[in-house]
């Protein structure tokens, strides 16, 4: 498409991030000349491919980096935790007094882990859209597209070996195939004690001044041995500088930049306002669940730690959502790009309807998306036996269709991920279980109603605490060898008298049902209506319009550079060592371990702590390092300030920041306090 003048024009004040540091950019269409105009630093394609081969995913929801030949793997202390609570115990608890591993036999196993490091993206929109001819009606045209994606997802699977996953970009506007060698033995090496790991708690989450050690060490193993890896990334002997440049290499997991209006809207007033509600009573519940016993309490530390996180996030996203200064910007920009359309004659023939049908799409989904979310997307969410039922349960329906008929999580390449989560050997606490299902039962009844159907089905006649107690304690689905016996057997699932297989099944037809509405009635308008509005946008800006975050491999960039709060007060880049003992109190959440109290006098409280970059980072990136012009180590991003979180819709730097561990405080700390010489000389120190 060619770009009008007069539409360039337009489009100027509305799609000109780029005089701020904005941007969660593809590896292949990271804006080189931008950076080399405004930082006067070259990035090279040198540069760009280390820093590709030395990332790697968690496919719990983190990023991470390869930091040894020896496939030492380095993160945060919160995306590894739900390995580090697996392996903890009443006798052993890692979570809570942490973990060294000082020799590598004794390097512990995750149950369930996996990484990925992207090996080779390829463009296969036209594969995708070979069948989709002009006029085929939105849902039918869905459905075209999706089997074209299994196909093409498992002939690569099959010719490479890979893992093979097609990405939706730009709202369907392109389709890029992602293959990544895939990593599923990974053992934890060492983890700070989670009192210092996330010191300040949640009442501290998303704020800045900030003081958490928050990172730890995996390896991937090969065949029995350290993974050997030609790319990784060297350590800094600097460490972070004031004013320095640095790119963030992750995995960001969400963003709405590409909404339309109408889809902040329901965002604003449906969907979000809901979860948020949800993530409120789980936390409530597991609240009360810890404060029983001390038993309990490490039971749902990181199951807590994890609703809490997404809960002030979610208050984050919906203060955006509800600031009309956003609102108005964001319609003031949809506005620009729907004149500038309409003044191009055959632009508006194809293009100028497009907003108007995605709103429509999106009032119908306010009709039924209560039910969709309860039954279907959020329903097993904090519990691992719910999760592990529903996997079972449709794995047994899905497995024997054909690949191109399957449930999008259950295609062919999807499955050795799948079936690793669902033998998972890691413990289940019955009691846990219990109190979430409770819960998950009364907020059920709750927003659908007590006569609704499936609700009725479920409960029958009993209390929700009633119903979970029946269903956890009838059910035999912590014996991975039960799970592989229904896994592999249709009638016996559909047969089957186990507690938790029954409740899923009662929820499993209507939430089939809603899921089909959802893919014909939305998925179906996003892939073709609002695909053709992002097409728009590409066409138009080429690739300075980058799309939204897939939780797929990109690359920001900015300064280390501190703001001035609400307040007017300045905010420094950094926080400093000594000033975590001055915050101190002894009480949680803002007590620090004994390990940091005896070493206090052996560290130096000028060394940095954690530090503040304009980097645009989002959920999903935690983990994911932050390096210098050099592609050292500098840090580790964990987190964003409470300023941030609207940036899921909009980019602002004034005051909004990522916030990072300064890789200093992590030498001192492995030096000083937990004496880790083994892992220095590992990492170049």
């Amino acid at each position: 498409m060619r770009k009008p003048k007069l539409l360039l024009c337009a489009l100027a004040c509305v799609t000109a991030p780029l005089c701020a540091d904005e941007g969660i950019w593809l590896f292949n269409q990271f804006p080189k000349e931008l950076v080399r105009k405004k930082y006067g630093f070259e990035v090279t394609d040198q540069f760009l491919g280390h820093l590709r081969q030395s990332s790697v995913r968690f496919n719990n929801g983190g990023s991470g980096s390869f930091v040894s030949p020896d496939g030492l793997l380095f993160t945060n202390h919160h995306v590894g935790a739900e390995c580090i609570q697996k392996l903890s115990s009443k006798e052993n608890d890692y979570y809570a007094n942490g973990f060294h591993a000082r020799t590598r036999a004794e390097e512990k196993a995750c149950p369930d882990f996996e990484v990925n490091v992207l090996l080779q993206i390829d463009d296969v929109t036209s594969q995708v859209n070979e069948k989709v001819k002009d006029g085929t009606p939105p849902a039918e045209a869905n459905r075209l597209r999706n089997a074209a994606i299994a196909a093409i997802e498992k002939d690569c699977n099959t010719r490479t070996g890979n893992r093979c996953d097609v990405v939706t970009l730009y709202a369907g506007g392109q389709y890029h195939l992602y293959q990544y060698k895939k990593y599923t033995d990974i053992r934890l090496v060492f983890a700070p004690e989670t009192s210092i790991a996330a010191f300040g708690g949640d009442p501290d989450n998303f704020t800045y001044p900030r003081y958490c050690l928050d990172f730890a060490f995996f390896r991937a193993y090969e065949n029995g041995k350290p993974a050997r890896v030609s790319h990784y990334l060297k350590w800094s002997k600097e460490g972070v500088q004031d004013g320095q440049l640095t790119f963030v290499s992750g995995h960001p997991g969400t963003t709405g930049r590409l909404a339309t209006y109408a889809e902040l809207e329901f965002y604003r007033d449906v969907s979000y306002p809901l979860i948020h509600a949800r993530l409120k009573s789980m936390i409530d519940t597991l609240l009360a669940y810890s404060a029983r016993s001390a038993d309990n309490k490490r039971i749902a530390a990181e199951n807590l730690q994890s609703q809490q996180n997404s809960y002030k996030a979610y208050t984050g996203f919906l203060a955006g959502l509800r600031d009309p200064s956003l609102m108005k910007q964001k319609l003031a920009e949809e506005r620009k790009l729907r004149e500038a359309v309409k003044k191009d004659p055959k632009m508006a023939s194809q293009y100028a309807n497009l907003w108007d049908e995605v709103a429509a799409a999106y009032r119908e989904f306010a009709t039924f998306y209560k039910p969709f979310w309860l039954l279907e997307r959020g329903a097993t969410r904090g519990s691992e036996l719910m999760d592990i039922a529903r996997m079972v349960l449709r794995y047994a329906e899905e497995k024997p269709k054909p690949n191109d008929q399957r449930l999008t999580d259950y295609r062919e390449t999807a499955l050795p991920s799948l079936e690793r989560a669902m033998y998972t050997t890691a413990p289940i606490e019955d009691s846990m279980e219990i109190a979430v299902i409770a819960d998950y039962l009364r907020f059920l009844s709750k927003e659908l109603g007590a006569s609704e159907p499936v609700v009725k089905a479920i409960l029958a006649g009993r209390t929700p605490q009633q119903a979970a107690e029946a269903f956890v304690r009838s059910s035999k689905l912590k014996d991975v060898a039960v799970r592989k016996r229904l896994a592999g057997d249709l009638e016996a699932v559909r047969q089957s008298d186990d507690g938790m297989i029954r409740l899923m099944r009662l929820l499993d037809e209507p939430a089939r049902r809603y899921r089909k509405m959802f893919e014909d009635k939305v998925e179906a308008v996003q892939r073709s209506s609002a695909a053709r509005i992002a097409q728009v946008r590409f066409n138009l800006l080429g690739a300075s319009a980058y799309p939204d975050a897939t939780f797929t491999l990109r690359l920001s960039y900015g300064p280390v550079r501190g703001y001035k709060n609400a307040k007017g007060e300045d905010v420094p880049y950094t926080t400093r060592i000594g000033g975590v003992f001055k915050r101190a109190t002894g009480k949680e959440p803002f007590n620090l371990p004994p390990s940091w109290l005896k070493a206090q006098a052996k560290l130096d409280a000028a060394t940095p702590f954690n530090f503040v970059t304009t980097n645009d980072t989002h959920g999903g990136n935690s983990g994911s390092p932050t390096v210098n012009t050099k592609g050292e180590i500098v840090g580790i991003l964990f987190d964003g300030n409470l300023e941030g979180l609207p940036n899921r819709f909009v980019y602002r730097e004034k005051a909004e920041r990522s916030v990072h561990v300064a890789s200093q405080a992590i030498v001192e700390a492995l030096r000083r306090v937990y004496e880790a010489n083994h892992i220095l000389k590992e990492i170049g120190f």
